[in-house]
């Protein structure tokens, strides 16, 4: 009796045990127990968002989106991770014929794909037609495997854009955790470099989401419906101030033999024409990911081709620094243009116990002939007047050591000394004559590439100020970031001295253009080891007088001289201007590179006199 009794109680207490774990899953949990067993059914697919669209200033594609496919394998059922990783080692050993993968691609899908083992597998981000067509045939064999269609990104330029543009490729573990990626998952592909890294927000897009039923097994059974899905919300377009043709033909004529690197831009507005570095690379290469071996050879190439020397390399910026000290100089007031500095030039000049060179004897020499003839010792003496302290402060004014601010996320600030860089550096504080060097662009100073077109097309353009170099339209509206305070008769002194640069007689002679007013200056820089670098920096217009429509600086590392870079400036110029007037486009138009090229040439225009226009009447805004 008393041990049924006790089996009751017993069977009672387990029924009751029962009823209430019943109730507890099916009652007071069941929505949770419900979404974890719809969770192991359905496995979620992230759908990349289209990327914005680029385009250039005619509406030219820079970077668009082309179908593309991904192959995805499904994990299994497989609860013991050792046993997943081998049940996907087998699949992918069965699909490693089919697809005709390599062992790098397969390391790399493996390694992507154990951050995140409840997620499928990407075996292939961009799978060829073969690939895709292969599995179709054999979609019985592979039932844990998807093709994904997705929007891929393509650079139709290639490597005539790659420094600018830069490239997108897969969010890393360290970029998840900075904030201006906080929401973003891993597998999402991001802007890495360039206007791709500047505007991801804006190009970048939501991803969506679709949803695939799997068995225990992994086998997929089916898609969800549509309305189950979040479609991706498509990135936003980018218009550039970039001319795509300019570009695709400064690409085509860069001399190849030389690294170095061109900007151009446009005065009235800041906005940049053109922007290639030498050399270069294929940004397409790394969409999806680039090969170990791919990127072992570009990193290891020695002559840098990852580098953007148009906005991330600094040089001396030798002569062509000269026409920035006399703006300085006029800003400054201590000289006129019609003025003959004191000493003539006798080959050099000495101070405080210096003796500083010239590169030839040019007598007496006003501004417009010291800028004819780059004249060493008409600088040195202007530099002399304006005193070491005042050019350092003025030139920390005028934002020498300031970057420009183009919307690119990897520009180098400029070198611009203070009073004290002597003391830090040298050990030493230093002498007057220190000037010496800073005013013909030497000395403790380095300019960019694109800093220097900025300095140029500030002293060249009506009332002696430019907006900040911009790529892109939707970048707001930019600071002026330079201006000199020049009046009108200063830059046509300073204009009239670079028309005659190109002309005969001229550091860069043979360099005129037939149709335009092509001005410029030559830089010569000396490296630390080799041939001397080469600089030119131009200007172009329809007429003279008429304000600059194009501005362009060219820098050759170790090209000897700068009127190496002249006519290839030229060239960019005269490209420029005559598409923008209709006008029949000539190839290599100036003497210098029909000779170059063994063309025959119009010798007539070679000895053409020097045509500048009015000079402007004094007036009250010319008061300073």
């Amino acid at each position: 009796m008393r041990r049924s009794r006790a089996a009751r109680v017993i069977l009672i207490a387990m029924v009751a045990f029962l009823g209430t774990a019943l109730f507890r899953l099916q009652v007071l949990r069941g929505d949770e127990n419900a979404i974890r067993a719809e969770n192991n059914r359905l496995r979620p697919l992230a759908v990349p968002a289209p990327r914005g669209t680029i385009y250039d200033r005619s509406g030219r594609v820079v970077a668009e989106n082309v179908p593309a496919f991904q192959v995805l394998v499904m994990p299994g059922g497989v609860r013991n991770q050792r046993a997943l990783a081998d049940s996907m080692d087998a699949q992918i050993e069965r699909l490693q014929p089919v697809l005709n993968l390599t062992d790098g691609q397969i390391e790399r899908a493996r390694r992507r794909w154990q951050r995140q083992t409840h997620l499928p597998l990407v075996l292939l981000d961009d799978a060829p037609e073969s690939a895709v067509a292969a599995l179709a045939e054999r979609r019985h064999q592979f039932p844990a495997v998807v093709v994904h269609p997705y929007a891929k990104r393509r650079y139709p330029a290639g490597e005539a854009i790659a420094h600018f543009i830069g490239y997108i490729s897969e969010i890393s573990e360290g970029e998840l955790e900075l904030p201006e990626f906080q929401g973003y998952e891993q597998g999402r592909f991001i802007g890495k470099a360039g206007l791709e890294r500047q505007y991801e927000k804006r190009l970048g897009g939501t991803p969506g989401r679709r949803y695939l039923e799997i068995d225990a097994n992994g086998r997929i059974q089916r898609w969800m419906p549509e309305e189950t899905s979040l479609p991706p919300i498509p990135g936003r377009d980018l218009h550039l101030y970039l001319d795509l043709d300019l570009q695709e033909y400064i690409a085509k004529i860069f001399p190849r033999e030389w690294e170095g690197s061109i900007a151009a831009i446009d005065p009235q507005t800041g906005g940049v024409l053109a922007y290639y570095s030498n050399p270069s690379y294929d940004p397409n290469l790394f969409i999806g990911g680039i090969s170990t071996e791919e990127f072992r050879v570009l990193n290891e190439d020695p002559r840098i081709p990852l580098l953007d020397r148009v906005v991330a390399s600094g040089q001396p910026a030798a002569s062509t620094w000269k026409l920035a000290v006399a703006g300085m100089a006029l800003d400054l007031g201590v000289i006129t243009p019609e003025e003959y500095m004191p000493q003539p030039c006798t080959g050099g000049l000495s101070f405080q116990g210096r003796y500083a060179r010239c590169h030839a004897v040019h007598g007496r020499q006003n501004l417009v002939e010291s800028i004819k003839n780059s004249c060493n010792v008409y600088y040195y003496q202007v530099g002399i007047k304006i005193g070491l302290r005042r050019m350092l402060e003025h030139g920390a004014r005028l934002g020498f050591g300031e970057p420009t601010g183009i919307d690119v996320p990897h520009e180098r600030t400029p070198n611009w000394p203070d009073i004290d860089w002597w003391e830090r550096n040298r050990g030493y504080s230093p002498a007057e004559n220190e000037v010496m060097s800073l005013a013909i662009g030497q000395g403790p100073m380095t300019m960019t590439i694109i800093k220097l077109a900025h300095i140029y097309a500030a002293l060249t353009a009506p009332g002696g100020k430019t907006p900040a170099p911009r790529l892109a339209r939707e970048s707001g509206a930019p600071a002026d970031s330079a201006e000199f305070h020049t009046t009108a008769r200063d830059r046509w002194h300073l204009e009239a001295g670079m028309r005659r640069v190109v002309a005969p007689g001229g550091t860069a002679a043979r360099s005129r253009l037939p149709k335009w007013d092509f001005i410029g200056k030559t830089g010569t820089a000396q490296a630390p080891s080799g041939a001397d670098h080469g600089w030119f920096v131009g200007t172009g217009a329809r007429e003279p007088g008429a304000p600059p429509e194009i501005a362009v600086t060219m820098f050759l590392a170790h090209s000897l001289h700068g009127y190496t870079a002249s006519g290839y400036v030229a060239e960019a110029i005269n490209f420029y201007l005559a598409r923008k007037y209709g006008e029949p486009f000539q190839m290599f138009a100036t003497e210098r590179m029909r000779t170059q090229m063994g063309l025959p040439v119009d010798w007539t225009g070679w000895s053409t006199p020097v045509v500048d226009p009015p000079m402007p009447q004094r007036s009250q805004d010319d008061a300073r």
